[in-house]
């Protein structure tokens, strides 16, 4: 008898651990940490995405900026988060592929400390100028830049604009100055101002302003025009090589994240994903949605380390 009390209870003590473990997934709201402020470009891709999601998982997806660090803070704050399938990383190619390469003491290892789990998409950049500049081209940009050397200085709002115009001026054989910014918003102002000349930008901050004439398109770094702006040439219609860099989007949790949660988590996503109407609202952002298995994105992930260690280099930056 004293036997079978025993065994009751200790059936009674496990019992709440057994229905905590019982609870199905998710249990409460969803966590994406993103790498840049409000209103930005992957802000704004989120929200779009995090809406379709959580009519599917019947949880709340929140969206939680934390900007910093080239998005080394979003990326820790998940490093460090809970491996239960509640927090994610909506990140970029600046905190997967960059911060390692421009760090002397990376504050992560990318492809030990997160669980990859899709593919989310390419995203569109434009080459902007502010209209007082006296350039309707890349060819005009061009020779205006060779004509007054070092005159032109351009904001540097994320690691992709800074790089990419770095290989732009190499590949062209000009010299430009860049500004740091926090983000891309706070550049925009002094693009607008004429304070800086230039913006590899985003169509989520850009477009309106080239629609209203504040600023001017030269070229889009696609290999093909941009629906959202027809008229504006490619990069080789521009006469340019093909960056070896581009702007992308992948969606990882925290080392150690169940399987299950991994192949729940990207079963619901390459369906949101294939929507139309996410798809159409995506697209008018300049995003190209394109989801993937997580091994195909591991695969990514680590050749994107190797390629952005080269660009890196080529454009003169240095780890610090």
């Amino acid at each position: 008898m004293q036997k079978l009390i025993a065994a009751v209870i200790a059936a009674l003590l496990f019992l709440p651990l057994a229905l905590v473990h019982a609870q199905p997934y998710p249990s409460r709201p969803i966590k994406w940490v993103i790498p840049f402020g409000p209103g930005s470009a992957t802000d704004t891709l989120a929200r779009i995405a995090g809406q379709d999601l959580s009519q599917s998982l019947g949880q709340p997806v929140v969206v939680v900026p934390k900007p910093g660090a080239d998005g080394a803070l979003s990326a820790l704050d998940v490093k460090r988060s809970a491996a239960d399938g509640h927090t994610f990383l909506y990140g970029t190619n600046s905190p997967l592929a960059v911060v390692p390469n421009i760090r002397k003491e990376p504050p992560y290892d990318v492809m030990a400390d997160f669980t990859p789990v899709t593919f989310l998409g390419d995203n569109t950049f434009f080459i902007v100028v502010h209209p007082s500049l006296p350039a309707k081209s890349i060819a005009e940009l061009v020779a205006h830049a060779k004509a007054n050397p070092k005159a032109l200085n351009y904001p540097a709002g994320n690691t992709y604009a800074l790089v990419a115009t770095a290989l732009f001026a190499v590949n062209n054989s000009i010299v430009m100055h860049s500004v740091p910014y926090k983000s891309e918003l706070d550049a925009i102002g002094d693009l607008l101002s004429g304070r800086v000349h230039l913006l590899f930008g985003t169509p989520t901050v850009v477009l309106a302003h080239v629609k209203e004439g504040r600023l001017r398109a030269l070229a889009t770094t696609l290999q093909e025009r941009s629906p959202l702006m027809p008229d504006v040439p490619s990069f080789p219609e521009a006469g340019q090589v093909k960056l070896p860099i581009g702007p992308w989007f992948a969606l990882v949790g925290p080392a150690g994240l169940p399987r299950e949660i991994v192949a729940r988590m990207n079963k619901e996503m390459v369906a949101v994903l294939a929507r139309p109407t996410v798809r159409e609202l995506m697209q008018r952002q300049g995003f190209m949605p394109k989801s993937s298995t997580p091994e195909a994105l591991a695969a990514y992930m680590k050749d994107q380390l190797a390629v952005w260690k080269s660009a890196l280099k080529v454009a003169g930056v240095e780890p610090q």
